[in-house]
């Protein structure tokens, strides 16, 4: 069976976004909003990446 990303609807801080990908990856939620974080300062793509997620990947319920 294949794995499908959600949204996290309880590890969330705005959209549940670095929550789902932390539980997909069954990682640490921090280390993906560091990521998140990083890519926003110091790329300036972190919040693109992030809203565009937000608004493709269902939430899961």
């Amino acid at each position: 069976m294949m794995k499908r990303y959600y949204r996290s609807s309880t590890d969330r801080i705005i959209g549940g976004v670095c929550g789902g990908i932390a539980e997909y990856f069954n990682i640490d939620p921090l280390l993906v909003r560091l990521v998140f974080a990083i890519l926003f300062f110091g790329y300036g793509t972190g919040l693109l990446a992030y809203i565009l997620i937000w608004i493709l990947a269902p939430k899961r319920y």
